[in-house]
């Protein structure tokens, strides 16, 4: 299966490079694509800089690639990624405690695989996280939260397997004037969804990082 795929970078890249890039990006080393062209332009511009997005190919046979969208995984699998790569404010007990829990009960073997597919935490996403850990909302409005606004996912190359495998097709301009505005306006509905529906709709029965950590859930638990 052949998949086609678009990075968004203020540069033309014709050979991504394994081993190159920031180590605490969301999935850590690896080089970051999407399968929509219109997110690449977004994520390719500046505020006042003119980006691209550069479109490949990537030959899939043979590769392992982990969907962490899958049955078998849950949004704690990702948020386990997520506390493992990225900087999280941990200002309580319980934020620190919960991201204790939730590294050793759903570590995910992610840097053996050859591509990942998977939320992408942008500043919304972010933020989203951090109020899950910190008590602040529970897991079912984690859930919902993580798809307002449609902030994409993310296919990233993890292995020289995959990144041999992949062809630079060509790029197209993504001027800053258009798509730095769609990229804020996708960003604020998340957030203004959030903030006025999904934050402060809790529902009885809603599972918090408490009850989680209190209960000793696993991820084969069925009420996650």
């Amino acid at each position: 299966m052949v998949k086609t795929l678009y990075h968004g970078s203020l540069n033309i890249i014709e050979k991504p490079l394994f081993g190159y890039g920031k180590t605490y990006n969301d999935y850590g080393l690896g080089f970051y694509c999407t399968d929509s062209l219109e997110m690449a332009k977004e994520w390719g511009v500046g505020k006042d800089q003119n980006g691209y997005a550069n479109c490949y190919e990537l030959n899939c046979d043979d590769l392992w690639i982990l969907n962490l969208n899958a049955p078998e995984y849950c949004i704690l699998h990702w948020l386990a990624i997520l506390l493992k790569n990225r900087e999280f404010d941990v200002p309580s007990g319980l934020a620190l405690e919960a991201r204790e829990y939730l590294l050793t009960t759903f570590a995910v073997d992610y840097e053996t695989c050859d591509a990942m597919i998977g939320y992408r935490a942008d500043d919304s996403y972010f933020s989203f996280a951090q109020d899950f850990i910190n008590g602040t909302i529970s897991y079912r409005q984690l859930n919902n939260a993580l798809h307002l606004g449609r902030l994409g996912q993310q296919f990233v190359l993890k292995s020289r397997k995959a990144f041999d495998r992949i062809q630079f097709i060509g790029s197209e301009v993504a001027k800053s004037g258009e798509w730095y505005a769609k990229k804020m306006l996708r960003d604020k509905t998340a957030r203004r969804e959030y903030f006025s529906v999904e934050r402060n709709r809790r529902q009885r029965g809603d599972l918090y990082i408490t009850q989680i950590m209190d209960e000793e859930m696993r991820p084969d638990d069925p009420r996650l």
